[in-house]
């Protein structure tokens, strides 16, 4: 059985994180991806050291796609973009607004080349609108979005999400945008822009945080670890022994088993716990009630007897932890891949599970235009002389 974007191909001059998440998705369920360049490589590929093509984030997200470099900004170059563009089905992009209509490249023009293309593009704030000029990086959106606003100490300062979150929701909505536009141009035989917004992919996510505000009026504080509407107890991150735990109880079933776990059953009955609401209002002795608990347990210890009785509950771990985690291995969630610079290194495949369908053996990312021979030679049609010249005059 065929993957299900098996015969699309996507040129993707995605750079950073959200273009190439993005991507590297299509590349996953079976889709041609060309990874165009300029000839010095993208922002996230210069960040490797001097005598190496990739980084770890690089490797990550550019698996299993095929690497050109291309100078848009040649009159040549632009020509083999026309001819590329001819026999794609998507071009996706995340420059600024107007970068690609400022190169003569932008969708009014490809899509008089190819009218069956689906142009993708990636911005902070859109194309239109006007905040569309303000230059938009993760931690830029985090701050104008809300999201620094409602985290950190409720006594300390607004602080980012620790990971890259909004490039990456951005880029899951790109790739969402961009299979929506397909399964539509099956029926209509026409392309059309999609655009994709960061600010815009990370609203939803504050939806605790606006609650809080249509309930009280007033503009959500920071909770720290608590929930962000202060409408659930306990709801926290606790001490451990040897770490930390987290726990979420949203059921007063969760309360009981969890006073168990304790042996503090003594206390289902106690007006300060015996429902949320109550709980809420004591919300500083319901925490230290739980913490004087956690402490005493290692971390593990702790996450097995609250699993025992269906409490929901994790153990805080590090980065590490997770990438040798080995119930994502199991799943096939992550790979070992041999790469040629980096060694053995952990890479996602997709959390895209398509069931009856063979998983998309994992590829290590490319060197920079290792693939210009295949592309413009075996795509395109150019003759070894032909390439050679390119990149003579810097078109390639």
């Amino acid at each position: 059985m065929s993957l299900p974007l098996a015969g699309i191909t996507v040129v993707d001059f995605g750079q950073i994180f959200q273009g190439p998440y993005a991507t590297l998705l299509m590349a996953k369920a079976g889709a041609d991806v060309i990874k165009v360049e300029p000839p010095q490589g993208e922002p996230l590929r210069r960040r490797a050291l001097p005598q190496r093509h990739a980084t770890l984030p690089f490797a990550m997200l550019n698996q299993n796609k095929r690497a050109v470099t291309l100078n848009l900004k040649h009159p040549r170059g632009r020509e083999l973009l026309f001819a590329m563009v001819k026999r794609a089905d998507v071009l996706l992009e995340n420059f600024s607004p107007g970068t690609m209509d400022d190169l003569g490249v932008g969708w009014s023009v490809l899509r008089e080349v190819n009218p069956r293309l689906v142009y993708a593009t990636g911005t902070g704030f859109g194309i239109s609108g006007p905040d569309r000029d303000t230059l938009a990086m993760d931690l830029t959106i985090q701050a104008a979005s809300g999201i620094m606003s409602v985290t950190g100490a409720p006594d300390g300062p607004p602080m980012k999400a620790g990971p890259t979150l909004v490039d990456f929701m951005g880029g899951i909505h790109l790739y969402a945008a961009v299979v929506t536009a397909l399964y539509q141009r099956q029926a209509s035989g026409e392309g059309r822009l999609v655009e994709v917004a960061m600010q815009e992919t990370v609203y939803s996510s504050l939806a605790a945080s606006f609650e809080y505000y249509h309930r009280t009026g007033r503009p959500p504080p920071r909770t720290g670890n608590r929930q962000a509407g202060l409408s659930t107890a306990p709801y926290n991150v606790y001490p451990a022994a040897d770490g930390h735990v987290a726990i979420h109880i949203v059921t007063e079933g969760h309360w009981k088993n969890l006073l168990k776990a304790m042996g503090r059953e003594d206390l289902a009955d106690d007006p300060r716990f015996a429902t949320n609401a109550d709980r809420i209002a004591h919300m500083d002795e319901t925490d230290a009630l739980v913490g004087a608990w956690t402490r005493t347990l290692p971390k593990m210890e702790l996450f097995a007897r609250a699993k025992a009785l269906r409490v929901p509950c994790a153990p805080v771990r590090t980065a590490p932890e997770v990438m040798h985690d080995p119930h994502m291995h199991a799943r096939g969630m992550l790979e070992h891949v041999d790469h040629p610079e980096l060694g053995d290194i952990v890479v996602p495949t997709t959390p895209l599970r398509l069931h009856g369908l063979p998983p998309v053996a994992s590829r290590a990312s490319r060197r920079i235009g290792e693939d210009n021979e295949a592309v413009y030679g075996g795509w395109l049609g150019l003759g070894a002389a032909e390439i050679a010249a390119l990149k003579a005059e810097g078109a390639i």
